[in-house]
């Protein structure tokens, strides 16, 4: 089935005006956009409303759609900041009710820990009119659920370990009652070797013709990402709708795809060079030792990586790797020649199977009218010989050195391939 529309869809309200700050992060809305997608459901909006009850009231509203799935979380506490409650009722029309069955349980919650409860925390027994109540096993706000013409909502204590075990044991049996059962299957591929806008001319013929599996393309320096995300009646055909946009795209890309699974480039890397029994030294100098961080992230490039040089001066670069003070002083450190006998002399002193050398301007300073800022060579020292190239990077200093260590490992990576 393509109509995506016809699958359900959620939408998830995170209630706080903590959660506005520089300081706190949603991480709720994660959790929850997983287990949902586990549910066969799609989040189509994800939302921070700070402690206004009126802004709120709107929000809520404007999630209204048939078959919608509400998820407010937070703001079910005791204090007068606390607007989920009210919010929630004038927006679906309905009163608030005092259950005395929740005072009783919250008195003798209090009782259990030694606490006399405070007057205020009576607001947390006012419940909706005609919600189920979700006792909270592992504090004082209790979660309700209403169903509310043709929309699921439910709203859910801010609390992690509070929310996720309600989430588990009263959300999911509801929705899986409620719902058609539906499977959400994703192909990721990550892409180098070209940027977004080339990429995007390529491939949007193939999957522009489709509504499902949605196409996601997200840019990075050096490093482009194509989720597909097929959602159908059958994880057997989801897997073939993906299969079938899938193929297209790997026929137009072919080899600049270098990871199917989501893996980042330096453990592609790794793979290929233990797979061939190889080792590979670095050189740098633009990128401060970067490209080796990246290589020694992964667990177990001891296997692969036999050391690295930072070489940033001329000097070091004599020192280190033997380049020529000659060639510095007619080529500068910024050339061909000099990316050369940096990724020799790291492949000679170490024995590497392959070198990388990196050497450039990575800015804001430095540049000179023939070789601006942005300008870098990358060497590669191999069985088949060393070469380098050029390469001019347009950004600040972060993008051009990320940038720059994101094409070192491809150039690797294409190497080993050919």
């Amino acid at each position: 089935m393509n109509a995506v529309d016809a699958f359900p869809n959620a939408e998830i309200i995170a209630v706080g005006s903590e959660m506005l700050t520089p300081s706190k992060v949603d991480t709720n809305s994660l959790w929850l956009t997983e287990s949902l997608n586990a549910l066969g459901v799609e989040v189509v909006r994800k939302t921070i409303v700070g402690d206004d009850r009126e802004r709120l009231v709107e929000t809520i509203r404007a999630a209204f759609g048939p078959g919608k799935i509400i998820l407010l979380t937070g703001g079910l506490g005791p204090t007068e900041d606390d607007v989920t409650r009210d919010a929630a009722a004038a927006a679906l029309g309905r009163t608030l009710v005092f259950s005395d069955d929740i005072l009783t349980w919250l008195r003798e919650r209090f009782a259990r820990f030694g606490r006399e409860m405070a007057v205020i925390n009576e607001r947390q027994a006012y419940v909706i009119e005609g919600a189920e109540i979700l006792m909270n096993e592992r504090g004082t706000a209790p979660g309700q659920w209403i169903d509310h013409e043709q929309m699921h909502i439910a709203l859910l204590p801010g609390p992690p370990n509070e929310l996720k075990p309600m989430f588990a044991r009263d959300i999911v049996p509801r929705l899986e009652a409620r719902l058609r059962k539906t499977f959400i299957r994703a192909l990721f591929y990550r892409v180098a070797g070209m940027g977004e806008s080339d990429l995007d001319q390529l491939i949007a013929p193939v999957y522009t013709k489709y509504t499902n599996p949605v196409t996601t393309i997200l840019a990075s320096a050096g490093d482009i990402q194509i989720h597909l995300r097929a959602r159908c009646d059958s994880p057997e055909e989801a897997d073939a709708l993906l299969h079938e946009v899938g193929r297209k795209i790997e026929a137009l890309l072919g080899d600049r795809i270098y990871s199917r699974d989501g893996s980042p480039l330096e453990v592609i890397v790794g793979r290929m060079l233990r797979d061939r029994q190889a080792t590979v030294a670095v050189a740098e100098s633009c990128t401060g030792g970067m490209l080796g961080q990246r290589i020694t992230s992964v667990p177990g490039s001891s296997d692969y990586f036999a050391g690295g040089f930072l070489a940033y001066t001329y000097a070091m670069k004599t020192a280190l790797l033997g380049v020529d003070p000659e060639m510095l002083a007619k080529h500068t450190a910024v050339s061909d020649p000099v990316a050369r006998a940096m990724a020799d002399g790291a492949r000679e002193r170490t024995g590497a199977t392959y070198a990388i050398s990196v050497t450039g301007v990575a800015g804001p300073d430095g540049g000179t009218e023939e070789t601006p800022v942005g300008t870098t060579f990358i060497g590669l020292a191999g069985p088949n010989g060393t070469d380098a190239r050029r390469f001019r990077l347009v950004g600040d200093r972060a993008r051009n050195r990320t940038f720059a260590v994101q094409t070192a490992l491809d150039l690797l990576r294409r190497r080993m391939i050919f």
